[in-house]
């Protein structure tokens, strides 16, 4: 091996210098560039929202009810922005949180398995992959339930691993399930179950299959994982079955949803993504003997489930795939650990590459909303109101700083609107959970001139080509206009 290599690997061998090098690594361009969009500013304003109103259980999406995903994101986020204030940096708080703990749950468990080095070079591929990084600095739940799930795989495996070691290691496993489930939902519990039982049972291994069902661990489950899905239940009477029935069981059956991919799609993306680590996967294979026989059939099931499983839905997006990423990387690394150059040029191309990634994002944020945030907090006074016109923008109050949600303006009574996966449909079903305040914010298209009738002014944010739509109110200015957003100031007038 050369100097080089072995100087690298020397360095991430030791685990408090590998996970310390992995959280400077993953943290230091972590607020470098803007939120994007949708799902950026989307999931950072609502942890905005919670922290601003002191809501901690309820997610708040533009003031109103949102149940698409559990709080445990938010939560993460809402401590970061405490300590760190309001920026991306903290609205990336919880993916880098999952990132980092998919990391540590892979590199000790590699180190207790195949050894020091080995863990070492899997850290590595793991830590430089574009794809692992990119989503360790992206905000949405993808890559928090993705660490979390990958952790609980391996502490369940931990605990069946010597039947003599005590039962933390189950109450363990159950208490990173739990947190998966409040990370995303139900898949939390279903795919650590999916790759964990057929494994043991493919091995005749009952009697550890029944360890781990240990009423300490499952009591540990409950107790973490149902008391906020209690409380939502009982202070929304319809939350089970919008949360459980239409958000896990009906999206994962219709294809309604958008994002509709044919079913190879996560069978080509993840060699794609993962490049140029994947070049290495023939010799991998080759190099497959080289791993215990149980060992390598846990890894490549665990693939083999997180893609099979996220293949069924037609909606895909590349993100759901991050479950299967640890074990993806521990057998890539099995093709590189004993080609010391190919680890060095590798790893420098891998690495370049997630930089580059974050600096072209920052240099072009495409469709952001920050200049006309910014355009609007240098001017708006206490009272005036903010209104979108038939266009969600997710990043505009987290950047422009509002205390109040803005009023968004749409064609609310379509009776299509249910049927699609948008902006509108989010907003109308957190409508359901809040009526009157659904009323408030939840303004009618055709009802926009009466906003101005206010004591205050009102803001009208659009797309440019929507301006024929406040061209005509009374007293409208332009203030500001770029290629993604129109800023609109209309002063407050008497109305009969």
């Amino acid at each position: 091996m050369s100097a080089t290599a072995a100087n690298i690997t020397d360095r991430w061998s030791s685990p408090p210098r590998a996970l310390t090098l992995l959280a400077l690594w993953l943290l230091a361009t972590m607020g470098a560039r803007p939120l994007l969009l949708p799902d950026e500013g989307r999931y950072a304003n609502v942890a905005r929202d919670m922290l601003l109103h002191g809501e901690w259980l309820t997610p708040l999406l533009n003031g109103l009810p949102f149940f698409h995903k559990p709080p445990l994101f938010y939560w993460l986020d809402m401590g970061a922005m405490a300590v760190f204030g309001v920026n991306p940096f903290s609205a990336r708080f919880a993916s880098f949180v999952g990132a980092w703990v998919m990391g540590a749950a892979l590199f000790f468990a590699a180190r207790r398995w195949h050894g020091e080095r080995a863990a070492a070079v899997a850290l590595l591929v793991l830590a430089s992959c574009p794809f692992f990084f990119g989503a360790a600095q992206y905000a949405n739940l993808d890559m928090l339930v993705g660490g979390l799930i990958a952790a609980a795989v391996l502490a369940f495996v931990r605990a069946v691993d010597d039947v003599s070691v005590p039962l933390r290691w189950v109450v363990a496993a159950w208490c990173l399930a739990a947190l998966a489930v409040l990370a995303k939902g139900l898949i939390g519990v279903v795919l650590p179950a999916l790759i964990v039982a057929p494994w043991l049972l493919a091995q005749r291994r009952w009697r550890e299959l029944l360890r781990l069902l240990h009423p300490l661990g499952l009591l540990a489950f409950a107790i973490l994982a149902l008391p906020w899905f209690v409380a939502m239940q009982q202070r929304y009477a319809g939350f089970f079955d919008y949360f459980i029935v239409e958000q896990h069981f009906r999206r994962f059956a219709l294809m309604t949803f958008n994002n509709v991919r044919p079913a190879w799609f996560f069978v080509v993306m993840l060699p794609l993504v993962t490049l140029p680590w994947s070049a290495w996967l023939p010799l991998a294979w080759r190099e497959r003997a080289a791993m215990p026989p149980a060992r390598l059939a846990l890894y490549l099931w665990w693939v083999v489930v997180v893609v099979g499983f996220f293949s069924l839905p037609s909606s895909k997006l590349i993100g759901y795939v991050l479950p299967a990423l640890a074990p993806w990387c521990l057998l890539l690394s099995l093709g590189v650990a004993r080609h010391p150059r190919g680890l060095r040029v590798t790893l420098a191309l891998s690495a370049l590459a997630s930089l580059a990634l974050v600096g072209a994002l920052a240099w072009k944020a495409p469709h952001s909303s920050r200049p006309a945030a910014a355009a609007l907090a240098a001017r708006i006074a206490p009272g005036d109101r903010v209104v979108f016109v038939d266009h969600m923008f997710y990043d505009l109050p987290f950047y422009a700083g509002l205390t109040q949600p803005p009023i968004v303006a749409s064609d609310w009574a379509d009776p299509l609107l249910p049927q699609h996966d948008n902006w509108r449909k989010e907003l109308y079903d957190a409508g359901r959970f809040d009526i009157e305040r659904a009323r408030e914010l939840l303004w009618p298209i055709e009802r926009l001139a009466e906003l101005t009738c206010h004591s205050h002014a009102v803001w009208f944010v659009l797309k440019p080509s929507d301006a024929a739509r406040v061209a005509a109110l009374p007293g409208a200015t332009t203030v500001h206009v770029d290629a993604d957003a129109l800023l609109v100031h209309a002063s407050g007038r008497r109305c009969s």
